[in-house]
């Protein structure tokens, strides 16, 4: 069973503001969170759910829920991000990564955001916060695999850069090189404020519409 070490989560939790307003908490995801998790899964669509796990699913077995909660956050990682503005917070989305046995650099990645609030720029958040603490991390690629008819997923992926691959009917690998993209941001404040997090440092509260703009990153601020 995995301890979850507390300082290690509360330096990591960060209260992020999206581009319409909405609140979310951001933090490394926890043991204790299956609850929030199997809640998270019933609010997925049937498509969504199929979309996530590439075949038709009711529930999370408890074996299911173990592997996505109790993770060591450096082979396995997952950030959750929690809806404040809900009773109970409940989660709205999970990015993680899970390293490669036999190709330590690469790591197959995977964005799960329920479907109200997709559309608000979380999904992009969180595959971004996710290659931040990936490269803390030493990963430099990330890979996995999507429908080909998942556009909402696609469409977050090709604003960061990702190569597509036909690898059977129906079904895209993806790929994307981390240290590239890495290089898109540093020096800017997202990528900063995004590494920091990573690593513990992070504010206390984020607005994200600050850095991000639906077409690409904001302009820094004067005197920023």
């Amino acid at each position: 069973m995995i301890v979850t070490d507390e300082d290690f989560i509360r330096g990591r939790t960060t209260e992020v503001v999206l581009h319409d307003g909405t609140r979310v908490h951001l933090r490394p995801i926890v043991p204790e969170d299956k609850d929030r998790l199997r809640a998270a899964f019933e609010r997925l669509s049937p498509e969504s759910r199929y979309r996530r796990f590439m075949s038709p699913m009711d529930e999370l077995s408890d074996e299911m829920l173990a592997h996505l909660t109790e993770i060591d956050y450096v082979d396995h990682f997952a950030w959750a991000a929690l809806a404040m503005d809900e009773p109970g917070e409940p989660g709205v989305g999970v990015a993680r990564y899970v390293r490669l046995e036999d190709q330590p650099a690469v790591a197959e990645a995977a964005v799960t955001v329920v479907d109200d609030f997709q559309g608000r720029g979380l999904g992009t958040f969180l595959l971004d916060a996710l290659g931040a603490v990936a490269l803390e991390n030493g990963i430099k690629t990330f890979s996995g695999y999507v429908l080909d008819g998942n556009k909402a997923i696609r469409e977050v992926l090709e604003q960061v850069g990702v190569r597509f691959r036909y690898d059977s009917p129906g079904l895209v690998k993806v790929e994307v090189d981390l240290p590239a993209r890495a290089e898109e941001l540093r020096g800017s404040r997202a990528y900063e404020v995004l590494r920091a997090i990573a690593r513990g440092e992070g504010p206390n509260l984020l607005r994200w519409g600050a850095f991000w703009t639906p077409s690409g990153p904001a302009a820094p601020a004067p005197g920023a």
